[in-house]
């Protein structure tokens, strides 16, 4: 009885998906060559508002991950970009050049979002002010407003293999890049690991000197 109960579910939900495709058929079957043409016009605007607005991604730097070195320039760039990743690294940080390998891959993929990296020890100022206190820390940004931080490699797996699947996934789940695969799954599984430490976890704050990697999180929002 229940297998009868499945099949009629599906019977009907077939009958509705064509009766549907039988519309959308007769509409395009009754529509005059004036409504081709405004509907033309407006595929091609948008196709222009598109291509307009990619331009002005490239003009502002975007498809590049691009070094900065003041704290003006950051500040700078978060009134030009609506969306924005900055790496906070140090040279002597091993995790912080895992970190730009995949940013620099990312970075052309996603031009709707700027993808920059600042040393730590040339911005001493902005470090205090978004108290960054691991390293490295990625810091993300809409609007000119801090959104999200991942700090070390626990949101991407714990282990410094992580594909760079997992970060755009991360990066995905902070609504920073527009990502069309499942957020609610991540890409991959490190079985070795143990799982995952924390997933999108705010990390709490403590006066430790920076560091590198670690458990520490950062959970200050705030406009710049």
């Amino acid at each position: 009885m229940a297998s009868n109960q499945l099949q009629n579910q599906l019977l009907a939900a077939t009958q509705m998906i064509e009766q549907q495709v039988d519309a959308e058929i007769a509409k395009l079957e009754n529509m005059e060559e004036d409504d081709f043409d405004a509907l033309r016009r407006r595929r091609m605007e948008g196709l222009k508002k598109q291509q307009q607005q990619k331009q002005e991604w490239l003009n502002n730097g975007h498809g590049e991950y691009s070094e900065f070195t003041t704290e003006k320039e950051f500040f700078d760039q978060c009134k030009k970009s609506k969306k924005l990743v900055c790496h906070f690294y140090r040279d002597t940080t091993f995790r912080s050049k895992i970190v730009d390998k995949h940013l620099a891959i990312l970075s052309p993929k996603h031009l709707e979002t700027k993808f920059i990296r600042m040393n730590v020890e040339k911005c001493p100022f902005l470090v205090e002010r978004l108290r960054i206190k691991v390293i490295p820390t990625i810091c993300i940004a809409k609007d000119g407003k801090t959104t999200d931080y991942i700090v070390g490699f626990d949101d991407l797996g714990g282990r410094d293999d992580f594909p760079t699947e997992m970060m755009e996934w991360r990066l995905g789940r902070a609504e920073i890049i527009e990502y069309s695969g499942d957020l609610l799954t991540p890409p991959w599984d490190p079985a070795n690991a143990g799982g995952y430490k924390s997933i999108l976890g705010h990390p709490k704050r403590t006066n430790k000197t920076i560091k590198d990697d670690g458990d520490d999180d950062s959970d200050a929002d705030g406009d710049w």
